[in-house]
């Protein structure tokens, strides 16, 4: 395995760095990310940003805002949290399995101390039913990255101040916020571990993953980025994630909503336009997964009568599973039309 450690604290060159390095890192072994960044916060690819951040506040302190290419919720990052990611040649490894992937973490987090630790059925790691880390994937050609945060000292306070997580999604965990659904990891280390820094805490993270006493070891197995490579990541977050069209989206005006948090698969909502009863546009927002682009399956919905039967013959040829992760063709149908019936 291969590593790679950003220098960067601002969270669009290290997203873009990530996307390149997926795009361009040719060997068979997987590569290994950690970066750590300034105050921020980051919107999974199908949420909506006016909905899900309180962007008064955000901007009133500072906070970098953009958006990632992998679905799931928004997440907010300071200088207390590393995020990782694994790239991987993704006929060996398998889409939405993140209990696998995130294994080699787990295992050093147990080594230095960490008890009750586990892997929930969707995406992320809990300590004592806590989250300390969020997990999304995406692939591109050949390739699939997984990446996660990892709270290790981060303030906490500061999430309801900035995040709005929906009350649905609040209800399904039977919580009543997101600050009492999270912690971090520092307090459940060995003490021999609770005095690190957060940059003396990923050096230890990688020592342990390489099972060496010295990263000067593992020097052969570090990606050294050139000038090229920079150049190519200051294009990606000037065309992507510093992009205001990217990370705020164009949504376009619709007439019907559905809404959901549905087990398994995550926050859904869809947004339609009708047109002399057949659908004439068709957006999906929420934090669910998926593998394949959602522009296909909005485009083959597109001008299907909004009745059941027609909805479910459009489908017969479609796996909405890779659209919507662990979403069957008969659960998107119930979605969309819930009390509607016109069959």
């Amino acid at each position: 395995m291969f590593f790679h450690k950003m220098t960067s604290r601002d969270i669009r060159d290290n997203l873009a760095t990530e996307s390149y390095l997926m795009t361009h890192y040719e060997k068979e072994e997987p590569l290994f990310l950690m970066y750590i960044q300034k105050p921020c916060i980051i919107i999974g690819k199908h949420q909506n940003m006016f909905a899900e951040v309180n962007l008064k506040a955000a901007r009133q302190d500072k906070l970098t805002l953009t958006r990632r290419l992998s679905g799931g919720g928004a997440v907010y990052d300071d200088l207390g949290n590393i995020s990782f990611s694994f790239v991987v040649d993704k006929n060996k490894a398998t889409f939405g399995d993140y209990s696998s992937m995130v294994e080699p973490i787990v295992s050093v987090l147990k080594e230095m101390g960490v008890q009750d630790i586990s892997v929930n059925g969707r995406n992320d790691i809990l300590i004592n039913g806590k989250k300390v880390s969020g997990n999304a994937m995406y692939t591109k050609k050949n390739k699939m990255f997984s990446h996660g945060t990892l709270l290790y000292d981060v303030d906490l306070d500061k999430l309801p101040a900035y995040l709005n997580v929906s009350e649905e999604k609040l209800a399904s965990k039977h919580i009543k916020s997101v600050a009492s659904r999270v912690t971090n990891i520092k307090p459940y280390l060995s003490k021999t571990y609770q005095s690190l820094s957060t940059l003396e805490f990923q050096d230890e993270l990688l020592k342990r993953l390489y099972k060496v006493n010295d990263l000067a070891d593992i020097a052969p197995k570090e990606i050294v980025l050139d000038k090229k490579d920079h150049q190519e990541i200051t294009q990606l977050v000037k065309d992507i994630y510093g992009n205001d069209d990217w990370v705020f989206g164009h949504h376009q005006p619709f007439t019907n909503k559905k809404r959901a948090y549905i087990p398994s698969v995550g926050l859904l909502e869809a947004r339609f336009q009708l047109k002399n009863g057949r659908i004439h546009f068709i957006d999906f927002l929420g934090d669910f997964f998926n593998q394949e682009n959602l522009s296909d399956l909005r485009h083959h919905l597109e001008d299907v009568p909004y009745q059941r039967i027609a909805l479910k013959k459009s489908l017969e040829e479609i796996e909405v599973s890779h659209y919507f992760t662990n979403l069957t063709n008969d659960q998107l149908i119930d979605f969309l039309i819930g009390d509607h019936s016109d069959d």
